[in-house]
């Protein structure tokens, strides 16, 4: 699995740069849009690094497709400007990761309950996808745009993110709760 993930960054990155380099000319603020994505591609590696965190590899590959998706095609190729369900396939995917995320965090703490650790999943998406609306907000009002198409659809394009990224993090915990609780109960 870390092979496939030194494979997918290195493809990310390539693609990315021949992307960033075609358009040097659209000044400094797109250049670090687009060059940022380098940084982002290894924040789980950073990580583990600070905090000896132990990402495993499946979910460091989860973050990688997420950023691929997320920040090469929607960013750098200005999907969520070309088809209107990538956002929404976007914040799915996010609801996976972040749920992904709390899996690691129950794993960390062994926790056995299983409503607690759905709550927990729950409740951890909901933060993440809080925290990003919030950060796409705060973007909004100091650089200008509308990442949040407030002008379009109101504060429907926001909700519908944070719904479908909770939609994301039920259907990792339906799998979780086959994978970690119903094999052991049939046993």
């Amino acid at each position: 699995m870390k092979k496939i993930n030194c494979l997918f960054i290195l493809i990310t990155i390539v693609l990315a740069f021949f992307k960033i380099f075609s358009e040097l000319d659209q000044g400094i603020v797109i250049f670090l849009k687009n060059g940022s994505i380098v940084l982002t591609l290894f924040i789980p590696y950073i990580l583990n690094k600070l905090f000896k965190l132990n990402i495993n590899e499946g979910l460091i590959f989860l973050w990688i497709i997420f950023i691929f998706l997320a920040h090469y095609l929607g960013v750098i190729c200005e999907l969520y400007n070309k088809v209107e369900a990538f956002d929404k396939i976007t914040h799915t995917f996010s609801g996976f990761l972040s749920s992904g995320v709390a899996i690691l965090i129950l794993d960390k703490i062994k926790s056995k309950k299983l409503l607690f650790n759905i709550i927990f999943i729950l409740s951890f998406t909901s933060f993440c996808a809080c925290l990003w609306e919030v950060f796409e907000f705060v973007c909004n009002e100091f650089v200008g745009g509308d990442a949040q198409r407030v002008a379009l659809t109101g504060v429907s394009d926001t909700m519908w993110d944070m719904i479908v990224a909770l939609l994301g993090s039920i259907i990792v915990i339906i799998v979780y709760y086959f994978k970690k609780y119903s094999v052991k109960e049939i046993q």
